[in-house]
């Protein structure tokens, strides 16, 4: 067993001096307002997006250049050297209108896109872009769930479209975007089946992934999801032994479909990290001593390396195999929850020790800026098996019960959801009743 004080405890990278990212102001991503296919293909031209070289670390960021066009062309950046050179997508966690924001990340490298019912709170809520929408809805006699659900649709297919060239030329290997059932259902079996079977109807895209929960009464949804050929994104995911159930379910699904072709049947199982460390490290110091101190910034990461470990175990051997020869792909791994939220560890530390084949990586606007401006690309996710295993054995014998811990995180992942939901259909009926669409 590997020593655990190899493993420093996570500080910022050494390059980053007084005038480093932490302290430098960047420009926000890129926003371009093309209303159709071909006014991208003409406007992109105008706009010329460049990636510039930056000055102090030598990586790149993005950038858009003035419509003077004294842009250059489009470099590759960090998330291209991701996916061709290490075989990991990274795509981006967020959605808002307009979704053609979305096209200089595209150029940039991201190649899919995670939502959820926090991000569009914060979208709808914070934006006049759905009024309009919004409005007709309402006056056509829409309930404000029912219209909170169609400014979702519309945000998601638009979305897909988008992405809609990648799916194909990946033939269904990437290029999705993740839409989640509603968080009410998290207890709900048979709920989430039917409203993950409404949500891929309506949105009627190949591209479209279904967000169920990792919940103990959605472990079977997802099996009946799956049976039904429905693409799943599990979310949620905080323990090693739900996502073994996570992983179990799909193959199941696949076993019961009936299908002769499963091939256009996919799945990523999202492995949340940040937040391990956020409950985990509390705890390390509630017990105080040198060793559980140095511990710190460390279980997110080992236990996911564990996770890579156990899905390369499940999807191979006989079983797999049989569902090979029917067109099967594996379920993939997504890291998810991967901006920091220690200020004292590296702004990558979720994102740069967790590359690896076959696997996605999600990241928020932080995330995102700060691994193409300085992450470095390699393989890393099982570069230390044995040290991960040391870490996540020497916190279990510091009194660290994982179970708690990912039933606590599951807990708390559902009610925050719940709340952003409830919280934005409380802002729409507000809303409605601003414009004097319906009675109070």
């Amino acid at each position: 067993m590997a020593t655990i004080s190899k493993l420093a405890n996570p500080t910022p990278s050494a390059s980053l001096s007084p005038s480093s990212f932490k302290s430098r102001s960047f420009m926000p991503l890129c926003h371009v307002d093309f209303q159709t296919k071909t006014a991208f293909l003409a406007r992109a031209a105008s706009s010329k997006l460049s990636l510039l070289r930056n000055g102090q670390t030598g990586s790149f960021v993005v950038r858009c250049s003035q419509s003077s066009g004294n842009g250059s062309p489009i470099k590759k950046t960090t998330l291209h050297d991701l996916y061709e050179r290490e075989g990991q997508s990274p795509w981006y966690d967020n959605l808002c209108r307009p979704v053609t924001d979305l096209i200089p990340l595209i150029e940039s490298g991201v190649r899919g896109v995670t939502s959820n019912p926090a991000i569009f709170q914060k979208a709808i809520s914070s934006s006049n872009a759905y009024n309009d929408q919004f409005r007709e809805l309402v006056q056509s006699g829409k309930d404000i769930e029912s219209a909170y659900w169609e400014l979702v649709v519309k945000d998601i297919q638009d979305a897909c479209k988008l992405f809609e060239s990648i799916y194909d030329q990946t033939d269904g290997g990437d290029g999705y975007v993740s839409v989640e059932v509603s968080p009410r259902l998290a207890d709900d079996t048979n709920g989430t089946v039917e409203a993950a079977k409404w949500l891929h109807k309506v949105v009627d895209r190949p591209n479209v992934y279904i967000k169920i929960p990792a919940t103990a009464s959605c472990i079977p949804s997802i099996k009946e999801v799956i049976s039904n050929g429905i693409s799943v994104n599990v979310t949620l995911i905080f323990s090693l032994a739900r996502y073994e159930a996570v992983i179990d379910a799909y193959l199941d699904g696949l076993e019961a479909s009936g299908l002769s072709d499963l091939s256009r049947v996919t799945s990523v199982a999202s492995f949340f990290v940040s937040r391990v460390d956020t409950l985990i490290d509390k705890m390390l110091e509630k017990i105080g001593t040198p060793e559980a101190l140095d511990l710190r910034g460390k279980a997110a990461v080992a236990q996911a390396a564990l996770a890579y470990q156990l899905y390369q175990k499940k999807f191979s051997g006989p079983r797999w195999e049989a569902l090979v020869k029917k067109g099967a792909k594996k379920q993939r791994l997504l890291w998810a929850s991967t901006s920091v939220k220690n200020p004292a560890y590296p702004d990558t530390l979720y994102v740069a020790p967790l590359i690896g084949p076959d696997t996605v990586s999600t990241m928020p606007d932080q995330a995102l800026q700060a691994f193409i401006d300085h992450g470095s690309v390699a393989r890393t996710i099982d570069s230390n098996v044995s040290e991960a295993e040391g870490i996540y054995n020497a916190l279990e014998k510091l009194g660290i019960d994982w179970k708690f811990v990912g039933n606590q995180l599951e807990a708390e992942g559902v009610d925050s959801f719940k709340k952003s939901f409830d919280s934005l259909l409380d802002t729409l009926q507000e809303k409605a009743n601003s414009l004097k669409l319906v009675s109070l």
